[in-house]
């Protein structure tokens, strides 16, 4: 998870929560039927609640060139060779850096490391010796992205 994406996201949600809310304290308010101000007030909490769970959604997604290599990217298969935990990441995941050896149909078998964040449940994938898809960028072949 991008927690600079995210942080950016529920900032910017925020500035404009605060500025409908400024607008409908200093301008609305007034100007609505007696007694509905307690629905105004539920549907304006509701409207920040929906607007930060959308943003959170949207800044979860991968980054433009991460989904531009996983459509675009040139399919092959790395072996792991080697797995060294780096740390522990505060969502109780952890970091570790992968040795690999990379196979790209049409080309020569080369190798390479990647920090992965490795998800508890993703740890048997994740062993020595297992194969895993990856897909890399044709004009970089440094660039790879794990499939799992």
């Amino acid at each position: 998870m991008d927690h600079a994406r995210v942080l950016r996201t529920v900032l910017g949600v925020t500035a404009g929560y605060l500025i409908l809310l400024g607008l409908w304290l200093g301008w609305l308010v007034q100007r609505t039927p007696p007694g509905t101000v307690p629905y105004q007030i539920v549907a304006l909490v509701g409207l920040f609640g929906s607007c930060v769970g959308l943003g959170m959604l949207l800044a979860a997604r991968p980054s433009k060139a991460d989904r531009r290599l996983l459509h675009h990217g040139l399919e092959g298969w790395a072996t792991i060779e080697r797995v060294h935990p780096l740390r522990r990441t505060d969502h109780h995941s952890e970091l570790t850096e992968l040795d690999l050896e990379l196979v790209v149909p049409g080309s020569e078998t080369y190798r390479g490391s990647v920090v992965f964040d490795v998800m508890p449940g993703d740890r048997a994938k994740l062993a020595v010796g297992e194969i895993i898809s990856i897909r890399v960028d044709p004009s970089n072949r440094d660039r790879i992205i794990l499939v799992l």
